[in-house]
């Protein structure tokens, strides 16, 4: 996945689209720009761009056309249109044939900056879903979780056994351990393997976006509201709904997903009559969850209500059985992928591995495996293809170790360098690592000085 997001500009008017280009440039946006409709069309037929922002109305090649073009050849493509045009019947004919949403001129640059930032958003969360069922169906054909740990197996075991059962289900543990894939193996043995499973990371939304991915919204709930949309709680009935760091869902979120487990039912926004449901929830946080009930963060009515069973996925630095393992799983695993013959581990890699307790888990040995497949010329993983930090083993892992234990902010300031480095500075994938928004992670760059994009 890119840093920064691909933005395609299209409008016959040089001011407006100048003040656009300049606009989506500062707020970070890899930016092409074009006053020519034909142009705009070449454009997209040679690049898929994450977004596409144009005027309806243009000679030769107008926005409609565009919009038909960009779905047909990239359907994940977000498209926002623009109109002088202020008609409904303008703007529901974009939205049928795939628009995000409009904006009528002359616009408010704050209004672009949402729209965009949105979209991008959900462009974003429709990549990493598409690289997770490719990952886990298409690669492996099933969930399959890779352990001789003996916790893990009895996990595992107990997961099975619970699963028919359709109570509800909270995972706890790092960032990186596998929660969702845990989520996904309950599914998979549980009566409703033939409906679908759906995932959501709750800290990745405001609260109103969130609210709306959640519970959905009628037609003409709010201004743009052109359409009925199911929230993905409805979307989920019948099977499973995953929602991850439930910790970081607002509290007044909380008391409705509560009453939704409670009643069975949902209440679309700006809705009169609820929706019966029929969901299981798996809920997961990388946080203490009693620590935040303590501090106002969490209901404990909800906490109860999904804490029916649940499970503690123990980090792999307790999992030292696993890391031969999963290091070669990984390894057949982006071989096939890359389509190259690299078969094997150097047993001083496989030493090092075993003495690094790896502070991203499972995620961060997957990333070192794929790594060492890439930059392999031959049929074997060397120490030369590790990242520099783990051959030394100078790396600072944040458990304890002999000597000078560093401060609480020392280790944040170091771990978050070491992990921005290692997926090459790109700040979207770092903060998914690291278990936190982009924003948050902006802050804390910030904070400890650390030179950012």
């Amino acid at each position: 996945m890119e840093n920064k997001a691909s933005l395609l500009i299209v409008d016959d008017e040089q001011i407006a689209l100048r003040n656009l280009e300049h606009i989506m440039v500062k707020e970070g946006y890899d930016v092409q720009a074009t006053q020519s409709g034909p142009n705009a069309l070449r454009l997209i037929e040679e690049k898929r761009f994450d977004i596409l922002l144009t005027d309806l109305k243009m000679e030769k090649v107008d926005g409609m056309q565009l919009l038909k073009k960009c779905k047909s050849l990239y359907p994940d493509t977000e498209v926002i249109v623009i109109t002088g045009y202020a008609t409904v019947e303008t703007a529901i004919q974009a939205i049928k044939k795939g628009a995000y949403d409009y904006i009528t001129k002359p616009f408010k640059l704050d209004e672009v900056r949402r729209l965009v930032k949105e979209a991008v958003e959900k462009v974003r969360l429709k990549q990493e879903n598409a690289l997770l069922r490719e990952q886990i169906e298409n690669y492996q054909g099933k969930v399959k979780i890779i352990t001789q740990d003996p916790e893990m197996r009895r996990l595992l075991e107990t997961a099975r056994q619970i699963a028919p059962t359709d109570c509800n289900v909270l995972i706890h543990g790092e960032s990186g351990t596998g929660k969702e894939l845990f989520a996904r193996y309950i599914h998979l043995y549980s009566r409703r393997t033939e409906g679908p499973f759906f995932a959501i990371n709750c800290g990745a939304f405001n609260e109103e976006l969130l609210g709306n991915e959640l519970f959905g919204h009628e037609k003409g709930a709010f201004t743009g509201a052109l359409a009925l949309k199911k929230g993905l709680i409805e979307t989920a009935s019948g099977g499973t709904l995953f929602l991850d760091e439930i910790t970081e869902m607002p509290v007044s979120m909380q008391v409705k997903l509560l009453r939704v487990i409670q009643e069975k039912e949902v209440l679309r926004l700006g809705g009169t009559s609820p929706v019966s449901v029929d969901v299981r929830f798996v809920a997961a946080s990388n946080r203490d969850i009693q620590d935040t009930i303590k501090g106002g963060g969490f209901r404990q009515d909800l906490y109860f209500r999904l804490n029916v069973v649940s499970f503690r996925i123990p980090p792999l630095s307790e999992r030292k059985e696993d890391v031969s393992l999963l290091s070669y799983y990984f390894l057949k695993k982006h071989a096939a992928i890359m389509k190259k013959e690299v078969n094997e581990i150097s047993s001083d890699v496989i030493a090092i591995l075993m003495n690094y307790d790896f502070p991203g888990n499972v995620r961060e040995l997957e990333n070192i495996m794929e790594r060492g497949v890439a930059l392999s010329n031959g049929n074997a993983i060397e120490l030369a293809h590790l990242p520099e930090d783990i051959r030394e083993l100078s790396i600072r892992t944040f458990r304890k170790k002999e000597g000078k234990i560093p401060s609480l902010e020392e280790q944040e300031m170091a771990y978050i360098n070491w992990v921005i480095g290692e997926v090459g500075n790109n700040k979207t994938i770092a903060a998914q690592i690291l278990g936190i928004d982009r924003v948050s992670l902006w802050r804390k760059l910030k904070k400890y000085g650390i030179e950012g994009e």
